[in-house]
């Protein structure tokens, strides 16, 4: 148990920390002294050449002769800097090493154990004071017969230990500041000596530090529960399958099965996350794969195919596999991004609902697709094309690297370009956007052709990975599976709040369950309720946010 001689004073608690700051303040001063004709001179010629070049009062002959000047200095600057790098790093060192020496024992150690202490005292007194309060309102109760008064009476012991709580919970959180403070202090006089430049270690000791500070229990299980639930039901069937079925379900070959199938549906969902960005979605993703398994299998088919279009009959084996294929993911790509297009373009120009447009899109497609093929089911494709682009490499399905891509060029868009923050800042508020000079046309358009181009892209995959067998019906519920997995990812339907790691894990998580339930011969109808109970559960989970936020 802590005891009341560890509680340090403020002034106490400094004299700790004065040795240290001393040790550390000389070291400082002496690379100060090596840095001020050196880097200190580099870092600010720099800027002021950057200034120059900025500078809209100066000639261009101006500019140049005040930027030769500053680079010659620069260059002193710079021999300077390189002369000095060695002193400077050996006196770094030198101070590091005494903070990893020094530091916790003299110091950040018996801060911890005054806080420890003084927490523990926190806690009994506010013990008391809950005790003094109960029994100061049993003596009142006591001499009181008026219902009004007896109401009143509990009202006011009601406040007061909200009042209590209130100073216990300020005082626990002052108790915790000190204890961060102390913390980051070291790392407030690191940041001196490397000029913000920390190593791996540093930034990670810090993150977790700030990770365990900025923690809450509640919180944390408000925006992951949700997670936790679905991984605790997929810990389940692990455990269940090998009872019921006789077989393991968590095996590398299960597990690439997931992420073939994932594979595909990726691509549907990064489409459709980019438009759940702008408040909207799309209804037509499942016809659009129709579509594309249509177009796809016709053309990598090797041979005549069985079945026609508008009654004409396609043969495409005069080509090689890889023109064939390279045609047939053109053709997917222009036909979803044309018809992604029209449903942005009245959304963008008429401020249609997406509901709708994208509802009228799926009608269009499935009926078009449906008159055209007469519903008929085509034929394999040409099993060289699958064995050119997605082949088996050692077991590994390689279709799992196009998903990749796929993600990383997504994410590069979202955050690295200016039509990704274009983008969050339409979901986000489009008249805000639209004041700032964003057009929100350009952008909506934008986001549509990018979610036409993924499409396509996922339907010549899919077709490559289940080697044809294209019709109108198939993607059917793809649509709810892609709007699914975004909204379980933390993609808000209230606008401009995403990540790509959040559909990433929501397209894994459906497939997963999905596979699961499968495996264990779970009826598809079932598999449909615990699909639905799980979007109720986070589109729940994400207007409580947005409530909140208001």
């Amino acid at each position: 148990m802590a005891e009341k001689g560890f509680i340090l004073s403020a002034e106490e608690e400094l004299k700790l920390r004065e040795p240290i700051d001393e040790y550390i303040g000389k070291i400082q001063e002496q690379i100060d002294a090596l840095r001020l004709d050196g880097t200190d001179k580099v870092r600010s010629l720099k800027n002021h050449i950057a200034v120059v070049k900025e500078s809209k009062n100066l000639s261009k002959e101006e500019k140049t002769k005040i930027i030769e000047n500053d680079k010659k200095v620069l260059e002193e600057a710079n021999a300077v800097e390189s002369r000095n790098k060695d002193k400077v790093n050996k006196l770094i060192a030198e101070a590091e090493d005494y903070l990893s020496k020094n530091y916790n024992s003299q110091y950040y150690n018996k801060v911890v154990k005054c806080c420890e202490a003084e927490k523990e005292a926190e806690k009994k007194e506010y013990e008391r004071i809950c005790a003094v309060l109960k029994e100061e309102h049993t003596a009142q109760l006591s001499k009181l017969s008026d219902p009004d008064e007896i109401k009143d009476e509990k009202y006011v012991y009601k406040n007061k230990l909200y009042d209590a709580k209130m100073a216990h919970e300020s005082k626990c959180q002052e108790i915790k500041d000190r204890k961060h403070d102390a913390f980051l202090h070291k790392y407030h006089l690191i940041d001196l000596l490397r000029m913000s430049k920390y190593t791996f270690a540093q930034k990670r000791a810090q993150s977790i530090e700030n990770y365990k500070y900025s923690f809450n229990l509640a919180q944390f299980l408000y925006k992951n529960g949700l997670y936790i639930v679905i991984v605790l039901i997929f810990i389940g069937l692990c455990a269940v399958t090998p009872i019921v079925k006789n077989t393991q379900l968590l095996t590398y070959t299960n597990i690439l099965n997931i992420l073939q199938q994932a594979s595909p549906r990726m691509f549907l969902a990064l489409g459709v996350a980019g438009l759940i960005l702008l408040t909207g979605t799309d209804l037509s993703v499942g016809r659009m794969v129709g579509m594309g398994m249509v177009a796809s299998t016709i053309i990598m088919h090797n041979g005549i195919n069985t079945g026609g279009v508008f009654g004409h009959i396609f043969d495409f084996s005069s080509m090689g596999p890889v023109n064939r294929a390279i045609l047939a993911l053109v053709v997917c790509i222009v036909l979803t991004t044309f018809f992604a297009m029209i449903a942005g373009f009245f959304m963008a120009r008429f401020k249609m609902h997406p509901f709708i447009s994208t509802m009228a899109n799926m009608l269009i497609i499935f009926g078009l697709v449906t008159y055209a093929t007469k519903g008929v089911s085509f034929g394999a494709i040409d099993q060289a094309i699958p064995n050119i682009f997605i082949p088996q490499i050692g077991g590994f399905p390689t279709i799992i690297l196009w998903a990749v891509v796929a993600i990383a060029i997504v994410w590069f868009i979202w955050n690295k370009t200016t039509f990704g923050k274009n983008l969050f800042a339409v979901g986000g508020n489009p008249e805000a956007a639209a004041v700032s000079g964003i057009s929100v046309f350009k952008v909506t358009m934008g986001a549509f052709i990018l979610a036409g181009i993924l499409y396509g892209f996922g339907s010549w995959l899919e077709c490559n990975r289940m080697i044809g067998s294209g019709s109108a019906a198939y993607g059917q519920g793809w649509d709810m599976d892609a709007i699914a997995a975004c909204v379980v990812g933390g993609v808000s339907f209230t606008g401009g709040i995403g990540k790509i790691s959040g559909v990433v894990t929501g397209v894994l998580i459906f497939t997963s369950l999905t596979y699961s339930l499968t495996i264990l011969g779970i009826d598809t109808n079932l598999q449909f309720i615990f699909e639905g109970i799980i979007i109720l559960a986070a589109v729940t989970l994400d207007c409580l946010k947005y409530v909140q936020k208001k």
